[in-house]
C-alpha cells in the first residue's frame, strides 16, 4: 500500500471538495482547501468540520477532532497552495473553470507534485492538453457522499504516467476505498451507466409507467442497489445530472439526450435534497 501524500490541497470547498478534504483529513494528511473568497473559505471550513465530527462520533477517526482540525488550513487563493505534494480539483464541472484552476495550482507546484480532477464526466485528456505537465496528471473521482462512498474511479488519460497511476490505486487503498481504472472515455465507466439508468427512470415517470417511489424501490429491493436512480439524483443534484446528460448527448449520442421532465424541475428550481424538492421532497 502506498502512503499518502502529506500535504494535500483541494480547489473548491463545495459539497465534494469538503468530503474530499475530510477524506484525507481522518486519515492523517495535512490538508489546504482554496476557496474563491471568506465567506466560501468560512462555509468550506464548515463543511469539513462538521464532518470531522461526525467521524469522531462513529469512531473512524485517528485521532481527535481538534488534531485533525488543527492540520486542516482554509484559503482564498488556489497560489497558496504550493506546498501540497498532490492537489484535487473540485470546482464546479465546467471546462474553463476546471482548466483555469488547474493552471493556476500548476504554477506553483513543484515539479514532482501530482494534479488531480475530480470531474465526473469531464474529458481528462482535454483538460490534460491545458497542462504543461500532463503525465502528472489523472482523474480521481470521487463519490457523493465522499464519507459513505467506498469507490473511487482513477481515470487515466493518454499521457498519464503508468507510475502515477500506480501511486493512486495505493492512495484511494490507504483512504480505505476501492480503486476502479478506466481509460479516459465520456462518462467513465460509473457515470455513464448511472446516468444512463437514472434517465430512463425519469422517462418512466414521465410516461407514468409508475412512481417515482416505485421505480426506485424495483432498483433497490430487485438489483439490490443501495439508492434507486432517482433519490441518487436528488442527492447528486438535478442539474449536475443535466449537466453530465448533455455533455454524455454531444460525444456519445442521442441515447443520452435529458428527457423533458429533467429539463423542467432544473428551470423551476427543483434541484434535489439541496433545494429540498426534485423527484422526492427532502
Amino acid at each position: 500500500m502506498s502512503s499518502l501524500p502529506a500535504v494535500v490541497g483541494v480547489i473548491g470547498g463545495g459539497r465534494m471538495g469538503a468530503g474530499i478534504a475530510h477524506a484525507f483529513l481522518v486519515n492523517g494528511c495535512r490538508v489546504a482547501v482554496a476557496e474563491a473568497n471568506d465567506d466560501a473559505a468560512a462555509a468550506a471550513r464548515s463543511r469539513v468540520t462538521e464532518a470531522v465530527q461526525k467521524s469522531a462520533e462513529r469512531g473512524v477517526l485517528a485521532g481527535n477532532v481538534e488534531d485533525a482540525l488543527e492540520r486542516l488550513s482554509v484559503l482564498t487563493s488556489v497560489e497558496e497552495l504550493g506546498g501540497s505534494s498532490l492537489v484535487i480539483e473540485a470546482v464546479p464541472e465546467v471546462f474553463e473553470l476546471k482548466v483555469s484552476a488547474l493552471q493556476r495550482a500548476e504554477s506553483v507546484l513543484s515539479a514532482e507534485a501530482v494534479l488531480a480532477t475530480n470531474t465526473s464526466s469531464l474529458s481528462v485528456n482535454a483538460l490534460a492538453g491545458m497542462l504543461a505537465r500532463p503525465e502528472q496528471f489523472l482523474g480521481l473521482h470521487f463519490f457523493n457522499p465522499v464519507p459513505a462512498s467506498t469507490l473511487v474511479e482513477v481515470v487515466v488519460g493518454e499521457r498519464t504516467a503508468d507510475s502515477l497511476v500506480t501511486e493512486a490505486r495505493g492512495w484511494v487503498e490507504a483512504l480505505g476505498k476501492r480503486a476502479v481504472v478506466v481509460r479516459d472515455a465520456p462518462g467513465f465507466a460509473s457515470s455513464r451507466l448511472g446516468v444512463a439508468i437514472a434517465l430512463e427512470a425519469m422517462r418512466m415517470v414521465e410516461e407514468e409507467v409508475a412512481s417515482a417511489e416505485d421505480i426506485d424501490t424495483a432498483m433497490e429491493l430487485g438489483y439490490k442497489h443501495p439508492m434507486g436512480p432517482l433519490r441518487t439524483t436528488d442527492v447528486v443534484g438535478l442539474d449536475v445530472r443535466l449537466g453530465i446528460a448533455e455533455y454524455l448527448a454531444s460525444t456519445l449520442g442521442e441515447r443520452f439526450e435529458p428527457p423533458q421532465i429533467l429539463r423542467d424541475k432544473v428551470a423551476r428550481g427543483e434541484l434535489g435534497r439541496k433545494s429540498g424538492q426534485g423527484f422526492f421532497t427532502w
